[in-house]
């Protein structure tokens, strides 16, 4: 199957018995590998609607530091997932899981196959593995972590991470101060390490049938485009956006301020590095991004990956998509009884 000209087809509604698999397919990869663009493309051939796997696209207001798509280029398809809280607001992989289960049931009732684009590897793998029995957050441990990181730095809570829990540690980096805020607050809730509850839920639950679909580049092609991405966003309202967000009061050690981007923006408009550091930090800090997420991606099970070469057209890439969606839909029409997903 070739697809030249897919925004001129549109792939039939699911059968019933396609829909009883509940499919899914999710397209993944580094930042700035150029998903946004691919999935508007594949949308308008599945006929479908995106759900945006992005921690930082959660929140309003922050738009040309997340790289958040605009109404323009989105070319009329709908977006979900993006914008559902403000700045100061908590979010986490539970509840990405419960907006993304209710817009895939949406979905599901207008026959459409959804499709689940993003960077964020967590929220993918809560969606699709589901979650472990750790402990719940407690504001007030959370708080008195909070200070304690505050006091102490962020190095002297890794520290204690690598302590009671170096397995954890070892897949975070010493900077990751939410990850690492989570992981001593279970240890202190419960007595019990994160990766302890982690591996007694091995993260087995299948709730979808799922084609997960890589896209990667050339490393000297991604972070090319990396930087050429991180020149628009400073001069495209970058500098304003995060002048904005910290005129409303939002705290630079807020999670959603420490995100990349801002995080250097802010240091800059505080004086306390020139335009040239800050560049050159943003650019550094996103390149080591992209490479802990492919880390992060190539652990994934059953993932199919597609790389990119410099020259090839967004239609070509599209059309490698559609040649692996359209056997995978064939194949769902198989034995129902043995390969129907667990259930919610």
């Amino acid at each position: 199957m070739v697809v030249t000209t897919c925004s001129h087809l549109t792939m039939p509604s699911l059968s019933e018995r396609q829909l009883r698999r509940k499919p899914l397919v999710v397209i993944l990869g580094p930042t700035a590998v150029g998903k946004s663009r691919i999935a508007v493309e594949v949308a308008k051939y599945l006929g479908s609607e995106i759900l945006t796997a992005d921690s930082r696209q959660v929140y309003r207001g922050m738009d040309v530091g997340t790289d958040k798509p605009t109404l323009l280029a989105r070319e009329g398809i709908v977006h979900h997932l993006i914008d559902l809280v403000d700045p100061d607001e908590p979010f986490n992989a539970g509840l990405f899981r419960r907006h993304a289960a209710a817009a895939i049931d949406e979905c599901y009732r207008r026959r459409m196959l959804p499709l689940l684009v993003g960077g964020t590897g967590l929220y993918v793998r809560t969606l699709l593995q589901g979650l472990c029995e750790a402990p719940p957050s407690d504001p007030c441990v959370r708080a008195r972590l909070r200070h304690e990181a505050y006091e102490q730095g962020g190095e002297q809570l890794y520290a204690r991470l690598a302590l009671v829990d170096p397995l954890t540690a070892a897949k975070l980096h010493p900077r990751d101060t939410p990850k690492i805020l989570r992981a001593l607050e279970v240890y202190l809730q419960s007595g019990s390490p994160l990766s302890s509850f982690q591996s007694k839920h091995g993260f087995r639950e299948r709730p979808f049938s799922a084609l997960v679909i890589g896209l990667n580049r050339e490393r000297d092609h991604l972070y090319r485009r990396i930087e050429e991405r991180i020149d628009w966003q400073l001069s495209h309202g970058l500098i304003d956006e995060t002048q904005t967000l910290l005129r409303r009061g939002y705290r630079r050690d807020s999670p959603a301020m420490k995100g990349l981007g801002y995080r250097q923006v802010a240091s800059y408009l505080a004086g306390e590095c020139n335009w040239n550091e800050m560049v050159n930090e943003f650019k550094r800090d996103t390149r080591r991004f992209a490479k802990r997420q492919m880390t992060w991606f190539r652990r994934e099970p059953e993932l199919t990956w597609l790389m990119i070469e410099e020259s090839e057209p967004a239609e070509q890439t599209v059309s490698r998509v559609a040649d692996l969606i359209h056997p995978f839909l064939e194949g769902l029409d198989g034995d129902i009884d043995t390969l129907v997903p667990h259930s919610w």
